[in-house]
């Protein structure tokens, strides 16, 4: 293949798979030259962001040069053919350690691929490494693990949300062209509201989750990020579609979602659940003044937005909270009585929680987020897509504490409670040039025009042209603290109480670990008392299925 000196390195990582799919189909660049710019680039920059925790170079070259081979002799595969990309450390990778961001599986090496390992390899995809991601995909940003947390490219000292946190910086800052996370209460689009790419929790069952580490079963989604709309199409393509091995996938057609990228979204109607960031959480005002302007190149392009209601969110947030800390403890039970120092201290200051919940609270959980989904038909009737402000803009690093996850609900996680497709991408940024993002959800499997909408905007507007600045000589900034565990405000029959159950549960908190718990207690009791109430007798649960479906 041609080995164009015009193109150097430094521009190569900056393309989109889009672009890059173009260019190698056409034969103007090889993969073996893209992934090598890429290596190269991981090698200068990632010190300072901690993206990877680690780089499969040698597979990757090796993948690069069949591929190479592959488009050379006519035999192209389609998209991701050659296009380097990265996943997150919760991906099973047969033979290539897979950890979790933890100490406790910092040697595990799967003896399989996760389904979507196996498609991206299918596609001809080049896999760059392992990524950087909070504890078992939940707690974090953490300072007390194996290896640093991964830091946002546009601005080191903030953090990149999560937990897909070192795909985010790493797609960000050009280190790869596109990644998996995965989603169970915002973990995809957190870190790319946060880092200004784009990213896609598609339906639940819509991509499989067979050998995805799991942080709760109920709410767990696996996805695309990406640059682009159009990339995260690309992606979506390549892994959508049922898989016998995951029980909750679905057997649904998949379309073409990169013809669905018309441009065109005269008509489609979008509602603006304008309530949950101007009244059910307090957003920055570059929050308002971006989802302002954005709504107005939806109006500009066609689209007849008005405003629309769901629950506060809140309400949301209690019914994840409930149902999926019960799932995670269940999943990591073992552990916690046998090894529970080795687990990271703010993983441990959401998972502990969990034994304040009972298993009434999680059936109440479950019945009410199927109320929440039934809920959803008439606004699934009325508009195409609905619309809101994404996380953002990224805080300090620093200022991160265990306590803010009970005390604060979430943008995103409305969405994961209902099931359907949700994207985030980039709509402008705060004057000291930290990303805005908006959110674009839809039906269930319509996944196409929740895409056909983000491209859309994305094309009207120059977000994409903008990229972090970064310097390969800058040092490394040193690790935050782990932060004090917060005041304990509990009476000593209280705490007592709760002793007593640490001790029947079979686990040894020291002082540290039992003042978190301590502090986390009166959120989750508000949070099963909301729970706690009177439901009529044949209200059934979200988690019910037929035998014998398909």
């Amino acid at each position: 293949m041609p080995d164009h000196d015009a193109m150097l390195p430094t521009e190569l990582h900056d393309l989109s798979i889009a672009a890059a799919a173009r260019m190698l189909a056409r034969r103007e660049i090889s993969p073996v030259e893209l992934t090598r710019a890429l290596l190269d680039r991981i090698a200068a920059i990632d010190p300072q962001l901690n993206a990877f925790l680690l780089v499969t170079a040698d597979r990757a070259l090796d993948q690069a040069r069949t591929a190479e081979a592959e488009i050379m002799a006519g035999t192209y595969r389609g998209a991701l053919h050659g296009i380097p990309i990265g996943l997150k450390d919760v991906y099973c990778t047969q033979g290539i350690r897979t950890t979790g961001h933890s100490r406790t599986r910092a040697d595990f090496v799967p003896d399989f691929d996760a389904t979507t390992v196996r498609l991206l390899d299918r596609a001809g995809a080049v896999l760059l490494g392992k990524l950087a991601t909070h504890e078992f995909a939940h707690g974090g940003p953490s300072f007390d693990l194996p290896w640093p947390p991964a830091r946002n490219p546009w601005a080191r000292d903030h953090a990149t949300g999560g937990s897909s946190s070192g795909s985010g910086a790493g797609v960000a800052a050009g280190l790869m062209l596109g990644a998996l996370g995965t989603d169970t209460g915002g973990s995809i689009r957190n870190p790319a509201a946060l880092c200004g790419i784009v990213g896609l929790k598609p339906t639940y069952g819509r991509v499989s989750r067979y050998g995805v580490w799991t942080n709760s079963y109920s709410y767990d989604h696996a996805g695309p990020m990406a640059w682009t709309a159009t990339d995260c199409a690309l992606m979506l393509q390549a892994i959508a579609g049922h898989d016998p091995m995951d029980p909750a996938s679905a057997a649904r057609p998949v379309p073409d979602y990169a013809a669905a990228l018309t441009g065109d979204i005269r008509g489609l109607r979008v509602g603006v659940l304008r309530h949950l960031y101007e009244q059910d959480l307090q957003v920055a005002p570059a929050v308002h003044t971006a989802m302002d302007a954005a709504l107005d190149v939806l109006r500009g392009l066609g689209a007849v937005v008005e405003e629309a209601r769901i629950r506060p969110a809140q309400d949301y947030y209690d019914v994840k909270i409930v149902g999926a800390e019960s799932e995670l403890y269940a999943v990591h039970e073992p552990d916690l009585r046998t090894r529970l120092r080795a687990f990271g201290e703010d993983f441990l200051g959401r998972s502990l929680a969990a034994l304040l919940i009972t298993g009434a609270d999680y059936v109440q959980s479950t019945r009410e987020r199927r109320a929440m989904i039934a809920e959803m038909a008439p606004l699934y009737a009325r508009y195409d897509v609905l619309v809101t402000a994404g996380p953002g803009p990224a805080p300090r690093l620093d200022s991160w504490r265990t306590i803010a996850f009970w005390r604060t609900p979430s943008l995103a996680t409305p969405f994961n409670v209902t099931a359907g497709p949700a994207l985030a991408q980039c709509i402008g940024f705060t004057p000291g040039g930290l990303p805005l993002s908006m959110q674009v959800a839809g039906r269930p499997f319509d996944e196409a025009t929740v895409l056909r909408v983000a491209a859309a905007y994305e094309a009207a507007t120059p977000w994409r042209t903008r990229r972090p600045a970064l310097d390969p000589a800058a040092v490394a900034l040193p690790l935050p603290p782990v932060p004090d565990p917060e005041p304990v405000t509990l009476g000593a029959a209280r705490q007592d109480e709760l002793a007593a159950l640490c001790r029947r549960a079979g686990l040894a908190l020291n002082e540290r670990h039992f003042a978190q718990l301590c502090a986390t207690a009166p959120y989750v009791e508000a949070m099963t008392g909301r729970l706690r109430r009177d439901r009529p007798f044949l209200a059934e649960p979200s988690q019910i299925f037929p035998l014998g479906a398909a």
